[in-house]
């Protein structure tokens, strides 16, 4: 078989295929024009709303901590602009570790087509749910949110976040609004393309409203649990496609997901509905970001249940038939059982037959073999 030629034309400049196959050199370049900016006094301040977290305050030294100032952060409508540059962050670090890890792997692993959107689907989102598991647990460990879970709720409007806090925050909706270009870059599939928008839209749903509610404490707890849960699925998902008989994964995976699904719904309800609902202040305010009344509360705790039971629900698919597809592929093959006949036959059915069935040229009679032979 004759070795096909790799074609070296290029496409047509701003053509369909030529976005497709450059667009993270083209994303860099608009990333550049930023940076670029911060060089110039005329363009810098434009620029550092694109580059830098906005709306920081500096609160003065308490007695505990003397020495140093607390530089801290809030939300507003610039924030619009850091995350757009973030989101070409994204796309730049979504097709580096597509070209030179994903794309290297497949090539050796020589995947089938829903195979490879898939694996590099998994591949992609277990690099994001592990930094960002890792990321979000550096921050609870260093904001004393594991020794005291009163935290969550104590002091609120938690409406000043930390540097890490709030750039974990940009961060996390960049990413998942860089996850709408990559649907054009990535050419999904049209039947693939309602499941993915349903799922990004969860997670920007839910990242937005913990941030504009001034409820990121919890949501940050919450998102390090989900993540780990996700972390664990797609990682085994990546080591059941290298070998199929890889089970174990999936296993402690299913048992992790349902605890999650629990430790979410106790976290949510400890918080929302015992915790702010017994704090003092509980009135709408919106320059202090006071969102603590009863209908946000109930529109929080029932967003975050109807999630969860939605979740649960494709879980509870994703195991029956993964069930199904255990059971019939362990199903042994029916065998035939062979005809077996009686007397003289039998007999020469060994001589002349196969397996004890006669064939019809050694078991004719006398009178047939005399009417072939006239």
């Amino acid at each position: 078989m004759a070795i096909r030629k790799k074609s070296t034309k290029s496409p047509p400049v701003l053509s369909h295929e030529f976005v497709l196959q450059n667009h993270a050199d083209i994303v860099s370049c608009v990333a550049m024009v930023f940076l670029l900016g911060l060089m110039f006094e005329i363009t810098a301040k434009a620029s550092i709303i694109f580059v830098t977290l906005q709306y920081n305050v500096t609160l003065p030294a308490t007695e505990e901590q003397a020495t140093e100032s607390a530089f801290l952060y809030y939300y507003g409508i610039k924030d619009l602009a850091t995350v757009f540059f973030y989101m070409l962050v994204a796309i730049i670090i979504h097709a580096i570790i597509q070209e030179y890890v994903l794309d290297k792997i497949n090539r050796r692993m020589h995947f089938s087509k829903t195979k490879h959107s898939k694996f590099n689907e998994s591949g992609q989102l277990s690099a994001f749910y592990l930094f960002s598991c890792v990321w979000g647990t550096y921050i609870l460990i260093s904001e004393n949110y594991i020794s005291d879970p009163t935290i969550l709720w104590r002091a609120y409007p938690h409406n000043l976040m930390t540097f890490q806090m709030k750039f974990f925050y940009i961060s996390q909706l960049a990413y998942w609004f860089h996850a709408f270009p990559e649907l054009y870059f990535q050419k999904t599939k049209k039947e693939d393309i309602p499941r993915q928008l349903v799922y990004i839209g969860l997670y920007l749903f839910h990242i937005a409203g913990a941030y504009l509610l001034n409820l990121n404490h919890l949501g940050l707890v919450l998102l390090v649990l989900h993540y780990f849960v996700e972390f664990l699925f797609h990682i085994s998902r990546l080591f059941y496609f290298s070998d199929e008989k890889y089970q174990k994964g999936f296993s402690l995976w299913a048992v992790l997901f349902v605890l999650g699904r629990l430790l979410t719904l106790i976290l949510s309800v400890l918080t929302v509905g015992f915790g702010l609902a017994r704090a003092e202040n509980q009135k709408l305010d919106f320059s202090t970001g006071n969102f603590n009344v009863l209908a946000v509360r109930i529109a929080v705790l029932a967003s975050i249940c109807i999630t969860q039971a939605f979740m649960m629900w494709k879980f509870i698919n994703f195991q029956l038939r993964r069930w199904r597809e255990h059971s019939t592929f362990q199903a042994p093959p029916v065998k035939k059982k062979p005809t077996v006949t009686k007397g003289r036959s039998s007999r020469k059915g060994t001589e002349n037959g196969v397996n004890g069935t006669v064939t019809s040229n050694g078991a004719d009679s006398p009178r047939n073999r005399k009417e072939k032979s006239s």
